[in-house]
């Protein structure tokens, strides 16, 4: 656990640098940190992640490039190409490579009712769900941002600009694809991180 204490420490004190999100407006960034997680082979149904460990696996992406179209960290992910390869990577689903495609699928949840690894979605053009990231917890989602600092990266809800443009969340972890559900709730992967109470 010593290296994800080492990730974790890191990353709460790099919050503070300020940062652009693709809409122009101030929000957190912080560099580039390895994912920790096996991404080798996806999970099987009886081997599926806990949502703190997607949480956890998305965060470790942050700082990789966004590339129009992209779905790979090497190469570089568009929002829905991140959220396509998290979920690929850790829980073994096959999501659409699109934000309205995705906002189409599986159940939607109320804003009071968010977990980590919820999608949550925005409308930062003039077509619906155009934007799509993965919820922390603590009102934070992480996902790739295209202007400004063109990379994947941590916003907050409470932040103006994408509380107004706020469209809604969906559920893809449910209980029919995953034993997540089963879980005690966790409200804060990164808290939970910090008490290496990773299941």
């Amino acid at each position: 656990m010593g290296n994800f204490l080492c990730i974790y420490l890191v990353a709460v004190l790099l919050t503070s640098v300020p940062g652009w999100a693709d809409d122009g407006s101030a929000t957190t960034v912080v560099p580039a940190i390895t994912a920790q997680l096996p991404a080798t082979s996806p999970a099987t149904p009886s081997e599926r992640p806990s949502r703190t460990e997607l949480a956890l696996f998305a965060m470790g992406l942050i700082g990789a490039v966004y590339k129009p179209g992209g779905d790979n960290p090497e190469l570089g992910m568009d929002c829905s190409g991140f959220v396509h390869y998290v979920f690929h990577e850790v829980a073994g689903l096959k999501l659409p490579h699109s934000a309205l495609a995705l906002s189409k699928i599986n159940e939607v949840i109320s804003k009071a009712d968010l977990k980590p690894g919820d999608l949550v979605f925005f409308k930062t053009t003039r077509r619906v769900f155009s934007h799509v990231g993965i919820y922390l917890g603590g009102n934070e989602f992480v996902h790739a941002s295209s202007s400004e600092t063109g990379k994947v990266m941590i916003s907050s809800l409470d932040n103006v600009y994408w509380s107004k443009h706020y469209e809604g969340a969906r559920r893809v972890l449910t209980a029919s694809n995953t034993s997540l559900n089963h879980s005690p709730a966790i409200s804060d992967p990164i808290a939970t991180f910090a008490k290496q109470d990773i299941q």
